[in-house]
């Protein structure tokens, strides 16, 4: 009885961390999607308002070094520079997570990495739609319920 107790314990250690690997990579993934997107808000924002410096209404106003428009390619710049660091760690973060195996990783990859729908991915993988929403449903469970405990 006392195996048995110590084997279950052990198996539910290891699939809360298999879960929250899951949601960790999704988390990661979707965060540095969201540092890109900010980024090239920011880098247009920046090259408007260059360029109403240089060529705009703003070219015949006088700046002192220490303006903020002074700096705006620097900034810009800058910008451009973590922005390329930012799309390369995705795109190495896809490399990665595509080579992760099992049924779950298909489908979290398929759906927030490549933007495809469960019913694409089911086909995708010759499976059922219905089996891969329903152990869409369970992973989503599973990831929360795991955050839940693992928070407590």
């Amino acid at each position: 009885m006392i195996f048995k107790c110590v084997t279950l314990l052990l198996l539910t250690e290891r699939i809360k961390r298999q879960v929250i690997m899951l949601y960790e990579w999704l988390r990661d993934y979707k965060r540095l999607e969201e540092d890109i997107l900010y980024l090239d808000f920011e880098l247009s924002r920046n090259k408007r308002e260059l360029g109403r410096w240089m060529y705009g209404d703003l070219q015949d106003i006088k700046l002192n070094e220490k303006s903020k428009a002074s700096q705006l390619e620097e900034v810009v710049r800058d910008i451009e520079h973590e922005m390329a660091h930012k799309m390369n760690d995705l795109y190495n973060a896809k490399q990665l997570i595509k080579r992760f195996k099992g049924l779950d990783n298909q489908i979290l990859y398929g759906k927030y990495v490549e933007g495809k729908t469960l019913t694409e991915i089911a086909y995708e993988l010759d499976y059922a739609p219905g089996h891969i929403y329903n152990k869409h449903a369970q992973i989503m469970k599973m990831i929360n319920f795991a955050l839940h405990v693992n928070l407590s």
